[in-house]
């Protein structure tokens, strides 16, 4: 068994603190958990087919699909889609106004 190496956090209340004031930090923040809320809005045949992959200026989410088929059907539930997300949006003081899908940004996860 390794060894279990213990450190002092003395400073760490700081160092945490400026990483909130950093407003890049904070919307990566909100980003990843929106992002989380993902497959709650999701119809079952769409669960693990899609994850979102990027935001775009002006509120447009880029959303990764499987396939060209699951990205043509899910951009015909878009509005549905935007309409169901938009309170987790707010919660986090976003807004996704459009939703891009697009298959060509799907990668496999590996564990």
């Amino acid at each position: 068994m390794g060894k279990v190496l213990y450190t002092d956090f003395v400073g760490i209340d700081e160092y945490v603190g400026s990483l909130m004031d950093n407003p890049h930090f904070k919307k990566a923040m909100a980003k990843t958990n929106l992002y989380k809320f993902w497959d709650g809005i999701l119809p079952e045949k769409f669960k693990g087919k899609s994850k979102p992959f990027s935001m775009l200026p002006g509120g447009t989410m880029v959303v990764a699909c499987k396939n060209p088929v699951v990205a043509q059907e899910m951009s015909l539930h878009k509005v549905i889609l935007i309409s169901k997300f938009a309170p987790y949006a707010k919660g986090v003081n976003m807004r996704v106004t459009d939703m891009k899908f697009d298959s060509q940004k799907w990668t496999e996860e590996t564990a």
